[in-house]
């Protein structure tokens, strides 16, 4: 693993230990998490709406390898699961005769996963009103099997880019050495455990770049801060059962606020700005909530800046 000092670009420089700096003209202030807030604001109206896919463990839409479509509906719920249950990475899914007709082999002792499809069927029959015949028609649900790939052998999945070795960020490191939560890397999932006060991240080399790992590790880094025992944030209370679409708010906006220390946040902008669209959606009832979370994610900012402090104290 490489590692590289980073540089931040000229429109970065700009930064402080608060939400605030002295602007370098007529010394006024700059608040750059209201600018950031502004900026991903203003991407969101434009955002893609596709979501995050910055690792290649994390699951994408299901795929059948012989025809190469998605699966759709409630087969897509059930194939996540079964990837999730059994930690299967590939995206990719066939029948046993699917399998064979590519010479692999599913393994022995594999179990299946179930889908369903709706099959349509027309039958004739008679109007006792009218005594004509009609056409009825309808569909009938009907099950089948599939396989993962990682169950199969002899079968290759398709290639993929080949990426660079993952070069770390000197300042991004640092920052990760303060987590408030001890971080565990490996596995297909990124996740903070409230109840074990923990946070997972697939491994650095899974990520499609250095910039996509640490904008993934500090959004979990930010959602460790609201732990009961350090900024202890719930607001169950104001939005019920949208709680938890608040609080990926506030640790997506915490970790573009960092991404802007960094200097990285020109790499990871508009992912943070997909991601915010597909939650905000949920909070359109409260026109306030991106602000609100903006002010949430600066309190986490700034609980995380104090940490580094701390640690570069006891460093000194």
């Amino acid at each position: 693993m490489k590692t590289r000092n980073h540089k931040h670009a000229a429109d970065h420089k700009v930064k402080g230990e608060g939400a605030q700096a002295s602007a370098s003209a007529g010394g006024q202030t700059f608040d750059i998490h209201q600018a950031i807030t502004d900026r991903i604001i203003e991407a969101m109206e434009q955002a893609r709406g596709t979501g995050r896919r910055l690792w290649d463990s994390q699951p994408s839409l299901p795929l059948n390898l012989t025809t190469g479509k998605p699966y759709t509906g409630i087969n897509i719920l059930m194939l996540w699961s079964a990837a999730l249950q059994n930690g299967y990475t590939s995206p990719y899914w066939l029948t046993y005769k699917q399998a064979a007709d590519k010479g692999g082999q599913v393994r022995k002792g594999e179990h299946g996963t179930h889908c369903v499809f709706y099959k349509p069927w027309e039958a004739e029959s008679t109007n006792h009103e009218t005594g004509e015949t009609e056409i009825v028609k309808g569909a009938v649900l009907k099950g089948f099997t599939v396989f993962n790939l990682d169950q199969i052998d002899n079968i290759e999945a398709p290639a993929t880019e080949a990426r660079a070795p993952f070069e770390a960020i000197e300042d991004a490191e640092r920052i990760l050495a303060a987590s408030p939560a001890p971080i565990k890397t490996g596995g297909t999932q990124a996740c903070y455990i409230p109840s074990r006060d923990e946070i997972r991240l697939p491994a650095r080399e899974a990520f499609i770049s250095a910039e996509s790992f640490y904008s993934v590790a500090l959004h979990e880094m930010t959602h460790s801060t609201g732990h009961k025992s350090r900024l202890d944030r719930d607001f169950s209370g104001r939005f019920g059962d949208a709680a938890y679409a608040f609080e990926e708010l506030i640790a997506e906006m915490g970790s573009a606020f960092l991404a802007a220390d960094l200097g990285i946040i020109g790499s990871t902008l508009q992912d943070h700005a997909d991601y915010l669209a597909h939650w905000i959606a949920i909070l359109k009832s409260d026109k306030k909530a991106i602000l609100t979370a903006a002010a949430q994610a600066s309190k986490a900012h700034g609980f995380i800046k104090a940490l580094l402090a701390d640690q570069g104290q006891v460093a000194a």
